[in-house]
């Protein structure tokens, strides 16, 4: 169960993720803007929309699920899921944001925040996965609790 639950709640916080990063916008090398979803897409190689919303929601509910594997434990609690959930939303910020995504673009690792023209965007980024990873610990508890709660129930 809790590996479907982690599933589920990455992919619950990556629709709103992005949502967000479909309403953001990114400089592009030639002075223009994408939205930050159309950036995801060029991760893997794409300038499409759709295949930067199917890449990033692989990613929420892989990232979801790694969420389950490390952090049930300690996710018990809507307190704790917001509070495990936000660390480790920074953390993927740290791993994704700041250093396979860069590079996967073709810059250094941590560019975005030593781009003044990026910045903004680093901090949009930090932003949507703290409340990725928020949303992501709370449904984690919520399903986790809605499971264990079924199943007393069906035992008595």
């Amino acid at each position: 169960m809790r590996i479907g639950a982690g599933i589920f709640g990455g992919l619950i916080a990556g629709v709103v993720f992005g949502v967000m990063m479909a309403m953001m916008s990114a400089p592009t090398p030639t002075g223009g803007s994408m939205p930050m979803i159309q950036m995801v897409a060029a991760v893997v190689k794409s300038d499409s929309v759709a295949v930067g919303w199917i890449y990033h929601l692989f990613n929420s509910a892989v990232i979801g699920l790694g969420f389950a594997l490390v952090l049930s434990s300690r996710a018990q609690s809507v307190v704790s899921g917001v509070l495990w959930g936000a660390i480790y939303g920074v953390a993927w910020w740290m791993i994704g944001g700041l250093i396979i995504m860069p590079v996967a673009l073709g810059l250094p690792a941590f560019a975005p925040l030593t781009m003044p023209m990026m910045l903004p965007v680093a901090m949009g980024s930090l932003m949507g996965h703290m409340i990725y990873g928020v949303i992501l610990g709370v449904a984690y508890v919520v399903l986790t609790r809605n499971h264990r709660q079924t199943i007393a129930a069906s035992a008595r």
